[in-house]
This record gives structure tokens, C-alpha cells and sequence, in this order.
């Protein structure tokens, strides 16, 4: 099993910062068979949507919304995944989730963390 874990979550004012973090820990081979590395979000009465992706090979997708201000990373030693989030808007608020999807189809989730973004 896997367990992913967020941090870097807050308050900030628009035009603000924020860089948040995923850590994987668990069964080391079930680990690297993790492909994919996600970040997706929710905000208050609306559905999930995916943030970025970061494919092994560091391949990347972006959300049009936030293309140009928020960057995703990866750091295989440390079995982290980033997202570095510049020029915040309001509309940026939701709980952020990290996402781990395996070769196999298996989906990892973290339980969020809390972004909130005010004007």
C-alpha cells in the first residue's frame, strides 16, 4: 500500500505564493510502480478537477487555468511531488489532492490540503 500525504496548504492574498508537497511513503516496490503523479482540487460545490500531471520521463500537463502560474515537480529520491503555485487568484481556492496512479491502474489519494486565496 501507499500513503500520500500533503502539506504546504494556507492563506494568502491574491498575486501570493504557495508551494505544496506530496509524500509518498509505504510498500517501497508498490512506490516505484507509481507512473503518474497528480494534482487535482475541489472547490466548494464544484467537482474534482485535475490541477497537473507529471508523468515519469517528467512529461507535464497542465489545467488551461493555471498554465503559466503553477508549476508541478518531481523528486524520485525523496519520493515527493511539488506544486509551485505563483500569481493566486481567488478562484484558486479549493482543497488540493495528490494523486498517485500506478502501471497497474491503481489510484493513490492523499487527503488534501486546504488552499485559500483571498482578494
Amino acid at each position: 500500500q501507499v500513503q500520500l500525504v500533503e502539506s504546504g496548504g494556507g492563506s494568502v492574498q491574491a498575486g501570493g505564493s504557495l508551494r505544496l508537497s506530496c509524500v509518498a511513503s509505504g510498500n517501497i516496490f508498490s512506490i516505484n510502480n507509481i507512473n503518474n503523479m497528480g494534482w487535482y482540487r475541489q472547490a466548494p460545490g464544484k467537482q474534482r478537477e485535475l490541477v497537473a500531471i507529471i508523468i515519469k520521463g517528467d512529461n507535464t500537463n497542465y489545467a488551461d487555468s493555471v498554465k503559466g502560474r503553477f508549476t508541478i515537480s518531481r523528486d524520485n529520491a525523496k519520493n515527493t511531488v511539488y506544486l509551485q503555485m505563483n500569481s493566486l487568484k481567488p478562484e484558486d481556492t479549493a482543497v488540493y489532492y495528490c494523486n498517485g496512479v500506478s502501471i497497474y491502474g491503481i489510484h493513490y489519494w492523499g487527503k488534501g490540503t486546504l488552499v485559500t486565496v483571498s482578494s
